[in-house]
């Protein structure tokens, strides 16, 4: 997967917005108003901090060494995915979407009704 393939990936998800609010290099995708992803673009090697459930979050980083704890990030919620490295690409956007349940989760029921109606 390339910068272009993973940014449309991302805004094709449903209810989808991107901004730079930290600086012109670290993209921030958000979902209901809250970030689920950041895609810093003036890094080498291709990757996305996502936000993940606790103890999946340690399984990742035990099963995959392209996973890591994320950087400026609480380590407890978010990995940091490496991609092309031993992942493959449907089960990133796997972690994606997963990523936006854990944002939907914490938000209001009416509001997570309402994402998940269609």
């Amino acid at each position: 997967m390339n910068i272009e393939e993973l940014h449309e990936y991302c805004i094709s998800l449903k209810g989808t917005t991107e901004s730079f609010p930290f600086d012109e290099v670290s993209l921030v995708l958000k979902v209901c108003g809250k970030m689920f992803a950041l895609i810093p673009l003036d890094e080498e090697e291709l990757q996305i901090a996502l936000k993940c459930d606790p103890e999946k979050a340690v399984e990742l980083r035990e099963q995959y060494s392209c996973v890591t704890p994320a950087y400026h990030f609480n380590k407890k919620y978010w990995n940091t995915i490496f991609l092309n490295r031993q992942m493959d690409d449907e089960e990133v956007k796997s972690w994606i979407r997963h990523s936006i349940d854990e944002v939907l989760k914490k938000l209001p029921k009416r509001i997570r009704d309402e994402y998940y109606q269609d």
